[in-house]
């Protein structure tokens, strides 16, 4: 059984490179030991939630697929 992060003191950050701010998603990386991210359409929905390892891993791969 996983426990839910407690996600009430993070701070939500969309890309500055978002084109359309109304439908992108939000990351929180304040949060000790962990990255979350949710849909900015949905705040109070479901949010993933990575290791910072693994978010840079991601994040990482997605830079040097686009280049």
């Amino acid at each position: 059984m996983t426990t839910p992060h407690d996600l009430s003191r993070a701070q939500w950050h969309k890309s500055t490179s978002s084109v359309n701010a109304d439908t992108c998603v939000e990351v929180a990386r304040n949060l000790p030991g962990i990255v979350a991210v949710r849909d900015s359409t949905d705040p109070q929905g479901p949010a993933l939630v990575f290791s910072p390892s693994h978010w840079r891993s991601f994040t990482g791969r997605l830079k040097s697929d686009l280049a």
